[in-house]
């Protein structure tokens, strides 16, 4: 599990804030030049259920909290293939890896949360599971063949924060005014930066910025877990290749730092992509945490 430097993690007090206080919005566009959208994005909380059927205790009210918030997530997929069928792709794997989360009995309820390579591997897993079954499904039907998705998934189990990564769908974090790309994209491009051959400018100009080094369903998955603890504050952002095609991330600050609420941002953001060409589909995703209680930093 790749590990953050000091700027990015930093203890979080344990009151918890709730769904209303987390201001998150997301959207998805077609763009102006695609005849189908193959985005797909997804936000939600998981949250504790127990349904008693029988029992001795005179009250058990105190017990159960159903409003209680078990983890939070936000997640993008990007389908590659063509057509419907990276649409397909990249519903699927939401779906998929949506039901893994939830149903994991070892990820929420038997793993020790306070185990970071644990949950880490059941992410892992879970990501892994759901590009066999992408491939598995894509086999069966030649008119499936090449069918692919990137996935950014972003899960809080407070006061924890993961990322998970296959792909080049981006996660940002604007923290105390700085802009950070947290997931690097795992293209062909990216590793000729890495590997010295290309510097940055020149790679995003070659026909290997657009090439998946990773991804789900593809030849090769290579899921990548994080672990990015949330702060008073705090300013996510999940979105495609759509957006970060037309708008730079100086732009993406700005739009951040000015933003009234996380759907005011999501919609600027995106008229920024259009207006610039709209050449891919669009999907913005963006989570903006409270200020500390009693306005402390």
């Amino acid at each position: 599990m790749n590990r953050p430097d000091h700027a990015t993690t930093q203890p979080v007090p344990v009151y918890r804030p709730s769904d209303q206080e987390i201001d998150v919005y997301g959207l998805t566009h077609t763009g102006k030049v695609r005849a189908n959208n193959q985005d797909h994005f997804l936000i939600g909380s998981l949250r504790k259920q127990m349904e008693v059927r029988l029992t001795s205790l005179p009250d058990v009210a105190p017990l159960l909290d159903p409003a209680e918030r078990l983890a939070f997530l936000a997640m993008v997929a990007d389908g590659v293939g063509g057509g419907p069928k990276g649409e397909e792709a990249s519903r699927l794997a939401v779906e998929m890896v949506t039901q893994y989360v939830v149903h994991s009995m070892r990820c929420y309820y038997t793993a020790d949360p306070n185990d970071e390579a644990a949950f880490s591997r059941s992410l892992v897993e879970a990501a892994t599971r759901c590009h066999l079954d992408l491939a598995e499904h894509a086999a069966g039907d030649p008119t499936r063949r090449g069918m692919a998705t990137t996935l950014t998934l972003w899960i809080s189990v407070w006061p924890r924060g993961y990322l998970l990564h296959v792909g080049d769908s981006r996660c940002y974090l604007l923290r105390r005014g700085e802009l950070r790309q947290i997931s690097r994209d795992q293209t062909m491009a990216q590793d000729l930066v890495d590997q010295g051959i290309l510097t940055r400018t020149d790679a995003y100009q070659t026909r290997w910025a657009n090439v998946l080094a990773s991804s789900i369903g593809g030849p090769r998955a290579a899921p990548v877990v994080s672990r990015l603890d949330p702060a008073w504050g705090d300013i996510g952002l999940l979105c495609s290749d759509g957006l970060t095609k037309h708008v730079p991330d100086a732009r993406i600050r700005e739009h951040l730092l000015a933003m009234t609420s996380a759907r005011q941002a999501c919609e600027a953001l995106l008229q920024d992509a259009l207006d610039a060409g709209g050449s891919d589909n669009i999907t913005v995703v963006i989570g903006r945490m409270p200020s500390p209680p009693g306005g402390g930093t």
